[in-house]
């Protein structure tokens, strides 16, 4: 679903020099040192060298919660979630510090930090553990008569699902069932994206799998992404297609993913995220998910906003869960902006199955639905240059 960067900066130092004009000597006297004054200029500075990526932009977060689950499980884990899934408990969700220079015509970002999230991001990768610090980490071409061409290589977030990885971009606390179950998180390889037309922008990538740094197979997986903008309608569009299974070539995945957000008013938006997925067996058969979520923002105040969160998570091979289930979750999330830089929420959430999953007290996987209640706090800034 709108599922990781050398830092360069530049100081140029001028004075402006203006001639000071002393009266001329007789000429069998020598010319005499004039008198110190206030307009006496200092000497120009040598300039420091510039920088080949020009200004960088200096961003961070710290992003922590406290979370209730009423049903105590003795596993502390919130089944089903992927950044909030400690319960009963307070943690850090994310400490990030990220560093760009948007390309003119060559730039560059990176993110870097730790916490919950990070482990999460990086649960499946064999990488180095040095790089389950990063999130992205890309280097960005954008040739200036490419009318809009941009190209960038290295590790970026995926372009699938309506969430993103910060908490502070979404609408609600958590994350969604799509973005924990039916998405990837990241790739590593190539994107493109070109403006096509005054509404459309179209995009293609070739990364070596979801989730992958380094990748498990000897193949490679495509992306074609298109985003329509008219008026207050954004449309996206995302397919993957690849190999993922580790040591094989056989067996393709595919993930059909799309948003439709829709900025009703100044204080009222909403979207509607659907995905589709089918991973091929080895020896024949497939595995297959499918889901729709469907959100709305209300601003009630420049301090207050509601957003209530509704979806449907079909499983229906246990493929992603590791149980058969259709899954169902509701959340109400309360937004308290104090000021810039501040930002709480207050979060109730419902999932409930159709099949014996979570946890209740000492006794695991044998209940059909959870319910949590959450607190966070997200500190934000930004320094542009």
């Amino acid at each position: 679903m709108e599922r990781m960067k050398c830092v360069g900066t530049t100081v140029t130092v001028c004075l402006l020099v203006s001639a000071a004009v002393a009266q001329t000597p007789a000429p069998s006297q020598p010319a005499p040192e004039p008198a110190p004054s206030a307009q006496t200029p200092a000497p120009e500075a040598p300039a420091a060298p510039r920088s080949i990526l020009g200004p960088v932009d200096l961003s961070g977060q710290l992003d922590v919660y406290g979370d209730l689950n009423f049903d105590h499980p003795a596993s502390g884990n919130n089944l089903l979630r992927n950044f909030d899934m400690k319960a009963d408990q307070f943690n850090l969700n994310m400490v990030k510090l990220t560093l760009s220079h948007d390309p003119d015509p060559i730039g560059f970002r990176l993110d870097i930090g730790a916490g919950r999230a990070f482990d999460t991001f990086h649960s499946t990768d064999t990488a180095p553990r040095v790089f389950h610090y990063v999130e992205q980490m890309y280097l960005s071409l954008k040739p200036p008569k490419a009318k809009g061409l941009e190209v960038d290589f290295g590790q970026f977030v995926t372009s699938a699902g309506a969430e993103v990885f910060e908490t502070k971009d979404n609408w609600n606390y958590s994350r969604s069932l799509l973005f924990a179950w039916a998405i990837p998180y990241y790739h590593f390889g190539l994107r493109a994206t070109m403006p096509l037309g005054k509404y459309f922008t179209g995009g293609v990538q070739l990364v070596n799998g979801w989730n992958d740094l380094e990748d498990n197979n000897a193949g490679k997986s495509v992306g074609l992404t298109g985003a329509l903008v008219v008026g207050k309608v954004t449309w996206s569009q995302n397919y993957y297609v690849g190999l993922e299974k580790t040591g094989t070539n056989k067996g393709l995945r595919h993930l059909y993913d799309t948003t439709v957000l829709v900025n009703a008013t100044k204080t009222t938006s909403f979207y509607v995220n659907y995905d589709y997925g089918v991973d091929k067996k080895i020896l024949g058969g497939e595995n297959r998910w499918t889901g729709i979520a469907g959100a709305a923002r209300f601003q009630l105040s420049k301090m207050f906003a509601l957003a209530p969160r509704l979806e449907w998570f079909n499983d229906a091979d246990g493929f992603m869960t590791g149980t058969v289930q259709k899954v169902k979750e509701a959340t109400i999330t309360g937004e308290c902006k104090i000021r810039e830089g501040v930002l709480t929420r207050l979060e109730y959430r419902r999932d409930w199955s159709n099949a014996p999953f979570f946890d209740r007290g000492s006794t695991p996987g044998t209940y059909k639905n959870q319910d949590t209640l959450l607190a966070g706090l997200v500190l934000y800034f930004s320094a542009k240059k």
